[in-house]
């Protein structure tokens, strides 16, 4: 089933990631809400113009894919973006769903070496962990909140990569590779607004 999709992103370094999402999506790209290579150009807009732009794009989807990059944090609107998606929201009478919501890591000179690690823990476990100060603390505050938690390893506590996080991250690779899989895991969460999760919204 495809479902109405917005992407968050820095325009100066992934545009070419989110232009191959919107490709990947074929024929579902129809469907996709945000900014295209035909979109007005706004740099000279009002941040409130802006604004109002983009919440007509957001208002109407049910998943938002949040492009993790190197820089994302100098963006003045993803932030915003993510806690607008979060959100359920009233216009002209109607309100909005919460967003499902993916992160798609994106591959720098071939490798997702920027961003995620693999340590081994004081128990022997071997786990992936990321550099968390390279992302809003409202990615953070949406990560590892499944409740209760349903732990995949009960020695080191471990969660399931999807479903243990209402955000859930996967690489660029993998996510292109088998786009309705992860846009379907986001949705899917979603659909009972959230329920096992806790879901920070600010």
């Amino acid at each position: 089933m495809a479902h109405k999709t917005f992407i968050s992103y820095k325009f100066s370094e992934a545009t070419n990631l989110r232009d191959r999402i919107i490709k990947a999506m074929g024929d579902d790209a129809v469907y996709y809400q945000g900014e295209t290579s035909d979109s007005p150009d706004m740099s000279d807009e009002s941040n409130q113009r802006i604004q109002e732009y983009l919440k007509d794009c957001m208002f109407p989807t049910s998943v938002t894919i949040v492009i993790i990059s190197p820089h994302m944090k100098e963006s003045h609107w993803i932030d915003w973006e993510i806690s607008y998606c979060l959100k359920k929201i009233t216009r002209d009478g109607r309100t909005s769903h919460r967003n499902g919501l993916v992160g798609v890591i994106m591959k720098v000179n071939d490798s997702y070496d920027w961003f995620k690690y693999r340590q081994i823990n004081a128990d022997g476990c071997s786990v992936i962990n990321y550099h968390t100060e390279k992302i809003y603390d409202l990615i953070n505050d949406n990560r590892f909140n499944q409740v209760p938690p349903v732990y995949s390893c009960d020695r080191c506590k471990c969660v399931d990569a999807l479903t243990g996080s209402y955000i859930a991250f996967v690489e660029e690779d993998e996510f292109l590779s088998d786009i309705d899989k992860y846009i379907n895991n986001a949705y899917d969460k979603s659909e009972n607004d959230g329920a096992g999760y806790k879901i920070s919204i600010e």
